[in-house]
């Protein structure tokens, strides 16, 4: 399969592709270090013009005034334009972002099809309140749509996750400006030029491509912007939360993960392992949700270890747009030596590498790293406390229960956990006792839009899913209106 080509998008406004720029962004194909195109950075300029398209879309009121059931067929031929185009945006992304066709064209670009659909029933479903128990007066609650919101996606799902920020903030009525990370920008940026094509009226859905330091920053400053999002680092998070506050502009921040996998003894083991080994190695090992701390009971962690060393070194290390791979480069040559810098920590005493640590043999060009198992005796190795964001995993064994639940809990991060055991009651008690906003018990990743998505601590603030972003999209108004006629006091008689 070629590389596709993509069109030069420094930004996407009022549903015209802008080329022009600043300093230009290269994105290089992390297969082969081989230039894809240099994108201009949308300069202040256009980041304001960006803006004001989407405000004068939301106060014109075209898209936030259409009734649910035109705006839900509008989100529906969303989703039917990105399963219609589902190979170009899996091959654009595939070559942006190393992560495995397959991977993307059966997974991830469904999941953003998904994500449209799964706005458009909810808006059908979504009600207000009504009180009635003041027996002169009727108190109803509505929801309003804030405004225009500012959507900064990550470069490591940025179709998935990219199209999650879009469909839930306009679904409600907004309108947006989304700025894709400057190391992945091109699929989320095909996806955009295809809303107009879908229906979506001019204005509503923006795009600018450039920098978080300048572009972003000047997103996330502008005065015209009402809500801000964003999915990346918790050092850039704090940033975004820094800059949002300052201007009293609610925010959520989805942040890293440092996720604990505890295998008891009791697990059925052949889900165990095939779960722990998605669990880390999926996506490139590139996602903030990986099960990178691998914990392993006692009992059972000899037989463990020996067969998901030999599926981690079976796994099929190649060509993204391969069919038969399974693991592709890494994002980018500035990530490899990020994720290589844990390697001599690796060697330090109380560690050993079981399998891995090097750059993938047989590659002359690219970002490609092998799948590494480190074995260690202390979770307050760096190993266990750091995002390394690659498919770079930590195995430790435990004996108690409650020696499971210390060293999960024992991470500044929270995201999510997950938890392997035939015996329902250690179940339960493992889903109370971990700190996380997510525990999938018995099963690898799986995504219910239904449910918030978020995490504790460092992991991040606030929630992805029907409800919260129902109440991050919108805003409550309270208004009253009396049954009958009523005798107001007269001042002044």
């Amino acid at each position: 399969m070629e590389t596709p080509m993509t069109e030069v998008i420094s930004a996407v406004i009022d549903g015209a592709i802008i080329s022009a720029g600043e300093a230009p962004v290269s994105i290089i194909n992390p297969a082969n270090d081989s230039l894809i195109v240099d994108l201009p950075e949308a300069g202040a300029d256009t980041v304001d013009r960006a803006v004001q398209a989407a405000r004068r879309s939301f106060d014109e009121g075209v898209w936030r005034t259409m009734p649910v059931d035109k705006r839900q067929a509008v989100l529906r031929r969303c989703a039917d334009a990105i399963e219609s185009n589902a190979d170009e945006l899996a091959g654009i992304e595939s070559a942006n972002t190393g992560i495995p066709f397959s991977q993307l064209r059966n997974r991830s670009v469904l999941r953003a099809a998904d994500n449209f659909r799964f706005f458009a029933d909810y808006i059908g479903q979504s009600v207000g309140e009504l009180y009635e128990q003041n027996p002169d007066y009727l108190t109803m609650v509505r929801r309003e749509p804030v405004g225009v919101a500012a959507l900064i996606s990550p470069w490591n799902s940025p179709i998935a996750l990219g199209s999650m920020k879009i469909a839930s903030s306009i679904a409600f009525g907004n309108s947006c400006v989304l700025k894709p990370s400057e190391q992945a920008p091109l699929g989320i940026s095909k996806l955009a030029t295809l809303m107009t094509g879908a229906g979506v009226p001019d204005g509503v859905v923006n795009l600018i491509n450039g920098r978080g330091a300048t572009t972003g920053d000047q997103l996330v400053r502008h005065p015209d912007i009402d809500v801000v999002t964003f999915t990346g680092g918790t050092h850039t998070g704090r940033l975004i939360m820094k800059a949002a506050g300052e201007n009293l502009k609610p925010a959520t921040v989805e942040l890293g993960g440092k996720s604990a996998n505890i295998i008891f003894d009791d697990a059925d083991f052949d889900q165990a392992v095939d779960g722990a080994l998605l669990g880390i190695f999926t996506n490139n090992g590139q996602q903030c949700l990986a099960g990178s701390r691998i914990l392993v009971q006692r009992g059972i962690a000899a037989r463990f270890i020996e067969a998901f060393i030999a599926r981690a070194k079976a796994i099929r290390v190649g060509d993204p747009l391969d069919a038969a791979t399974e693991l592709g480069p890494l994002v980018s040559q500035r990530h490899l030596q990020h994720v290589m810098s844990f390697v001599p920590d690796a060697n330090l005493a109380g560690h050993r590498i079981l399998t891995g640590g090097h750059r993938a043999p047989g590659f002359d060009k690219g970002c490609y790293f092998e799948p590494t198992v480190v074995q260690v005796d202390s979770n307050d190795s760096r190993i266990c406390q750091e995002e390394i964001f690659g498919p770079f995993a930590a195995l430790m064994i435990f004996d108690t229960d409650e020696e499971a639940y210390a060293l999960a809990n024992a991470s500044r991060f929270g995201l999510v956990s997950y938890v392997w055991s035939q015996n329902i009651g250690r179940i339960m008690e493992a889903q109370e006792r971990i700190a996380a906003g997510i525990v999938w018990c018995n099963t690898p990743m799986m995504r219910e839009l239904r449910a918030p998505f978020g995490g504790y601590k460092e992991s991040g603030v606030g929630s992805d899913g029907g409800k919260a972003c129902e109440a991050f999209y919108t805003r409550q108004k309270t208004v009253t209106i009396p049954r009958r006629p009523i005798i107001l006091r007269k001042l002044g008689v």
